[in-house]
């Protein structure tokens, strides 16, 4: 498998960080190709020892090795609930270079030490953990401790989504950050679809009374909010009509919540809608998604399913109706649409020409479907914020607030809205700028030119008081200290110039001033 440039990057950059000591960190959006890229970092280390990808599902358990064979040529082992790898045999056989196993089964059974101590630490020079954002919780710790008795060992995470809701730091498990390529910088480079957003506002849908927990919508009001009837119908009809005839993903609040939405669905047009849900047997799901990725139905509802680990590159629409205020949940269900068709831009050499052959291509972009209402007090994630790491809070809230308005972007993808807003928002700047030079050149011109002068007020005027004619022996005499003290409380300015007669007059002019408010009282 041909290595895309990025991807080349990536694995150069792992290998180097592993290489010097430090357990690393692959980031790398959803669509871009983690376990093909991981797959060729575990044949370069499976050369000094053997390899283990650890995944918490059982999807990316059968990707991861499926990935694996095809890459290195060599059939991986899988250790998982039933399936033993180093199983005893009769015949002599090579061990397996590498295997694959869930997190659950590494650390539970065998007497309560976990099956990975059927496993030497020494004989591994790297553990793989894909979805890598899981990795700060305490079962990756205790097989992360397990393995790391070999000081030798490499420690690679991948992942989609390094920022968890619950504010847990992968720096806690991970030295470096050998590789960072996002879901901008991939559609920019036209690896991925652009996507446009669709919001729909549901009347009286109201989340200001649904609590909090870990960072995101308590899950139990979320559900009880939208498997209310009239919300049902608010989010299946206008999902239908905006999809129009295109294949659907649709993340929902709850089980209840998405076999509630297929059913209406399948009101509206027999046969449209499936459900998927984590307790649907895996022979029945495998059969649905095949189903699914030929063509068979166009809806495919779900609750927390196809978050991780699913890949079908034919999905246009991703409809929302599980509103969230975690970014990386968020970016978890747009990025299971933002595949290109297969074949589209794998061998096109710039990106303008994988751009270009996208929008040539039957799938155009990625439409995503937001409903929305009074969010109260939570801050609910958009594709903006997704997509908005390299625009100010000002950028983001205003293309929000033009969806919305708008109900969808009029053929616009976000990317490129939020570059016209934040040109739109520079022209406004930079006009503004002009203005305030301007007008402060002008001020200055007109502070050059300005003439002034200056008056006391005269007490005597204010007190409505004739001033006298000084009698000779107080001619030459200046008030007092206490006679200026009082006039200056007053408000009389420099009442130490004035004469000791008329400081006099105006002080019984105030206090026959104030016998009169006295008397009116």
């Amino acid at each position: 498998m041909k290595l895309r440039p990025y991807q080349e990057q990536a694995v150069a950059s792992a290998i180097q960080h592993m290489e010097a000591g430090k357990s690393t960190l692959i980031v790398m959006a959803t669509g871009l190709g983690k376990t093909v890229t991981f797959a060729h970092i575990a044949n370069h280390f499976s050369g000094r020892g053997r390899v283990k990808i650890i995944a918490h599902r059982e999807e990316l358990i059968r990707q991861a090795a499926d990935k694996i064979g095809r890459v290195t040529g060599h059939g991986p082992e899988i250790e998982m609930a039933s399936e033993w790898a180093d199983k005893p045999s009769m015949y002599p056989r090579d061990q397996s270079k590498f295997i694959v196993s869930s997190v659950q089964t590494q650390i539970s059974g065998m007497n309560g030490k976990g099956r990975m101590t059927r496993f030497n630490p020494a004989d591994f020079s790297l553990i793989i953990i894909d979805e890598a954002h899981h990795a700060t919780a305490a079962s990756y710790r205790k097989l992360l401790a397990y393995y790391r008795q070999n000081k030798q060992l490499a420690v690679l995470g991948v992942t989609a989504t390094p920022d968890r809701g619950d504010s847990e730091a992968l720096g806690q498990v991970f030295d470096t950050v050998a590789f960072d390529y996002g879901i901008e910088q991939g559609i920019a480079d036209g690896w991925l679809a652009p996507i446009r957003q669709r919001m729909v506002n549901v009347e009286g849908l109201d989340f200001s009374a649904v609590g909090s927990v870990a960072g995101d919508l308590n899950q139990g009001h979320l559900a009880d909010l939208m498997e209310l009837e009239r919300n049902l119908h608010a989010i299946a009809h206008p999902t239908y009509e905006i999809s129009a005839g295109r294949k659907t993903l649709l993340f929902c609040a709850s089980v209840s919540h998405a076999e509630r939405i297929a059913e209406i669905l399948n009101r509206h047009e027999p046969a449209v809608a499936q459900v998927v849900t984590g307790t649907t047997p895996a022979i029945t799901r495998q059969r649905i998604l095949r189903e699914y990725k030929y063509g068979g139905f166009r809806f495919l509802c779900n609750c927390g399913v196809f978050t991780e680990g699913f890949d079908e590159p034919g999905i246009e629409v991703v409809a929302v109706a599980r509103p969230t205020k975690s970014r990386s949940l968020y970016a978890q269900m747009v990025g299971r649409g933002t595949r290109p068709l297969e074949g589209i831009v794998d061998g096109v050499e710039t990106a303008d020409s994988r751009r270009s052959a996208i929008d040539s291509s039957p799938k155009r972009y990625l439409e995503v479907i937001d409903f929305v209402g009074n969010s109260g007090r939570h801050k609910l994630v958009s594709v903006a914020d997704i997509l908005g790491g390299k625009y100010s809070e000002l950028i983001i809230s205003q293309a929000k607030a033009h969806v919305l308005r708008s109900g969808g972007s009029h053929g616009e993808d976000m990317t490129t809205m939020l570059d016209r807003l934040r040109l739109e928002q520079e022209q406004r700047d930079e006009a503004r700028r002009s203005k305030l030079d301007a007008e402060a050149r002008q001020r200055a011109a007109l502070r050059a030119k300005a003439t002034y002068a200056t008056t006391d007020v005269d007490p005597f005027s204010r007190l409505s008081v004739v001033p006298c004619v000084i009698p000779p022996w107080h001619r030459g005499r200046m008030s007092s200290e206490k006679q200026a003290a009082l006039l200056r409380r007053n408000g009389v300015r420099d009442p130490e110039k004035l004469n000791f007669s008329h400081a006099s007059q105006l002080i019984a002019a105030l206090v026959s001033q104030w016998q009169a408010k006295k008397g009116q009282k």
